[in-house]
């Protein structure tokens, strides 16, 4: 529910509107612009009925919100969020490109990447030391040490570090580590993981799963925003389909229908979007053209070494060649790209 203040309301009044649906069980979000102040009330409805606010003067009407979302809904929160990672800012005008390796395999192998993509202009690098494989037998991440080596390599390079988190036990421990934590395709549903990652107030990076629907991935985001956290980003890696060529399809339609729907974040993912380096430059430049406000590439010194992930890793020459690439689309939808490096 959505209750609309007039313009120049006073703060004692909405502090009463606030406290009034506090008492009877709802949570209150605030947010208050230019023109209006709009307090977002999440809970039972039929509550409501009893408070009257609409005759109260200073209300201009109330609107029920009736999609299953509420939090991650545009209705709740008109303007777009934007979320903070040190001195970056997502979700605003400038596009930020997150860049590494699959799997954190050595402590040579993850500094070297970090100083290129750093240079080939990267704000965050990503890279994963919990990894969660298909086969029990392939290889499974170098966990805490893994992390060392991510901590590390934003010392050296002022880069901002994002990784997979793959079970609750450790959400505390990958965020000591790390500024950004993803939650996986695998993970999109794991209703308990969802909420021990809002507890962390560090910004998520929330991965559609493999066959959901957008309704199902914006309740998923739905469940971080209700324990507390605001920081989300949806990701576009793509969905299964009959297709069997690429690894997935990259459905670069829901970066307008998530901008059109919810306030928060969106990243592409083309590089599990399409599971072929050669395809990851083109559907970069798509995303970017369809509004994305960042892309998520993974890079490798030697992709045909790489213990997980190779064919639809760059190589660090294709990933500075593509970076140019973008920023003459970048410049075309007049969103630059962010400066990486000091954080």
């Amino acid at each position: 529910m959505i209750i609309v203040l007039k313009k120049g309301v006073e703060e004692v009044k909405i502090q009463e509107i606030t406290e009034r649906l506090s008492e009877v069980g709802f949570k209150v979000h605030l947010s208050q612009g230019v023109e209006k102040t709009i307090i977002g009330a999440v809970g039972d409805r039929s509550r409501l009925k009893g408070l009257d606010l609409e005759a109260l003067s200073w209300v201009e009407k109330v609107v029920p919100i009736l999609a299953p979302y509420k939090l991650v809904s545009r209705e709740f929160h008109p303007t777009d969020t934007i979320i903070k990672v040190g001195n970056l800012e997502i979700g605003g005008s400038q596009i930020h490109i997150m860049a590494g390796p699959c799997s954190v395999e050595s402590r040579s192998q993850i500094l070297e990447t970090a100083h290129a993509v750093r240079e080939a202009g990267a704000t965050i690098l990503r890279g994963g030391a919990f990894k969660p494989r298909t086969s029990p037998y392939a290889f499974q991440g170098l966990e805490e040490e893994g992390l060392k080596f991510l901590a590390e390599a934003r010392e050296e390079t002022g880069l901002a570090v994002t990784t997979e988190v793959v079970d609750v036990r450790d959400v505390e421990l990958v965020a000591y580590y790390t500024d950004i934590l993803q939650i996986g395709a695998r993970n999109m549903q794991n209703f308990n993981l969802l909420k021990e990652v809002a507890k962390t107030n560090k910004p998520i990076l929330l991965k559609r799963g493999p066959s959901a629907t957008l309704e199902e991935w914006m309740l998923a985001a739905e469940y971080i925003l209700d324990g507390g956290n605001d920081q989300v980003m949806f990701c576009e890696r793509g969905i299964r389909t009959f297709e069997n060529y690429t690894r997935n399809t990259l459905d670069l339609s829901m970066v307008p229908a998530l901008h059109s729907l919810s306030h928060l974040p969106v990243i592409v993912d083309p590089s599990h979007g399409t599971g072929r380096w050669q395809l990851v430059s083109p559907m970069a430049k798509a995303a970017i053209a369809a509004g994305a406000d960042g892309l998520i590439v993974e890079v490798h010194p030697q992709p045909e070494k790489a213990l997980s992930d190779g064919k639809q890793s760059l190589t660090l020459p294709n990933f500075q060649k593509m970076m140019a690439e973008l920023d003459k689309i970048a410049q075309a939808v007049d969103r630059p790209f962010a400066e990486g490096g000091d954080r």
